[in-house]
């Protein structure tokens, strides 16, 4: 997936693709923010949503099992992590779904073969070069007054956002993006064909930075971690008055194959930290209702601990969708711990490219069958 020309600027921590050729007709609804935000490492499921009774759970987990009384209870069998607490909130105001048992088929317990497939949304046996959002893009583009159609925060490659001819800028902090981008010369400062084509692409920079300056000064305090910056830099992109339609962001590592107690616990509070402020700076902005939050990841976590108190890489695992839109409670079937398969790992009950289904169809009124080749049934997470 290198397909595409960047200007990378040092120190910026930005990067535009070029726009490709040829304007395309807009019709979905870009206005219709999606904040993808990625468990980099492989999230153990099990851990963030509990199958609390039962019992092949604490069987699996003699040390790993969490107290059934510090759980957040979401019904009579299942509870979130108790560092989950600050997102407690969203789930009785209706505003958070939790996705139970997503998967594939076929699983690869690969870092990097698996979390291609989840920005792919390939099978397991085929090979994509672009993301799924960026397929979207390509079939329905985003209006040309964007400042960009996407947004990736922090490290990291497109992921998702991945297309030949998609604008996307990667963005480490907002404002020294906008004061790296005042620098940038005119294209007809240089004679040289190349140096001026060079700088035609830091002009494309700079109408991307003109976009994103909106001047808005949040009342939200965000927290002092590094995705609580990346959550602030994401809210700013999304408050400029130039507009983008996607912003992709990324916590971890969660491959907690040591010492997992601990170290899940302050992965998973900073994440909820986070989306609590993403959530409090999208209501100052009035748009909650227009706003669409959904983690994923590479997979998750095996079901019976190892020798070092913690997991190894697994297969199926439970997400987070939020958003003013989102129809709140637990979707999908949790996967059965006493039917694991001959490695040792859940099957899944639902696969993930279900969850993308909801977002091309339900959010941004896109088709999903276009992008994904087939329409993925099994879930309803958007209300009208």
């Amino acid at each position: 997936m290198n397909r595409r020309l960047f200007l990378r600027s040092a120190g910026t921590g930005v990067a535009l693709a070029l726009l490709g050729p040829g304007a395309q007709t807009w019709a979905a609804d870009y206005g219709r923010v999606l904040v993808l935000v990625e468990l980099q490492g492989g999230n153990d499921g099990l851990n963030t949503v509990v199958p609390f009774t039962d019992p092949d759970y604490r069987r699996l987990r003699p040390a790993l099992a969490l107290p059934r009384d510090r759980l957040l209870r979401l019904d009579e069998r299942t509870g979130l992590h108790p560092s989950l607490e600050p997102l407690w909130p969203l789930w009785r105001d209706g505003s958070l779904a939790v996705v139970q048992g997503l998967g594939y088929p076929e699983p690869n317990l690969s870092h990097f073969r698996s979390i291609e497939i989840w920005d792919t949304a390939s099978d397991s046996d085929e090979t994509l070069d672009d993301g799924w959002v960026g397929r979207a893009f390509s079939a329905q583009p985003p209006p040309d007054s964007y400042a960009a159609h996407g947004v990736v925060v922090g490290g990291g490659d497109d992921g998702p956002l991945e297309a030949s001819g998609a604008r996307v800028i990667r963005l480490t902090d907002t404002t020294r993006f906008l004061r790296q981008s005042r620098l940038a010369l005119p294209a007809g400062a240089a004679s040289n064909a190349a140096l001026r084509h060079i700088l035609a692409v830091e002009q494309s920079v700079v109408t991307a930075a003109r976009g994103l300056d909106g001047g808005v000064r949040f009342a939200t305090t965000f927290p002092k971690t590094g995705f609580g910056r990346s959550v602030r830099t994401a809210c700013e992109a999304i408050a400029s008055h130039g507009g983008v339609a996607a912003v992709k962001l990324s916590i971890g590592s969660f491959d907690t194959h040591v010492g997992q107690l601990g170290r899940h616990a302050t992965l998973l509070e900073e994440l909820a930290d986070g989306l609590v402020a993403l959530r409090s700076a999208m209501l100052e902005l009035g748009r909650w209702d227009r706003t669409l939050v959904m983690t994923y990841g590479e997979f998750g976590r095996r079901p019976r601990e190892n020798l070092g108190a913690g997991t190894d890489h697994g297969t199926a695992s439970s997400h987070f969708v939020l958003g003013g839109r989102v129809r709140a409670g637990l979707h999908g079937a949790a996967p059965r711990l006493d039917r694991l398969d001959g490695a040792g790992n859940l099957a899944h009950t639902l696969d993930f490219r279900a969850l993308y289904t909801n977002v091309l169809d339900a959010w941004w009124g896109t088709d999903s069958r276009t992008v994904l080749g087939r329409r993925w049934p099994g879930l309803d997470l958007i209300k009208a």
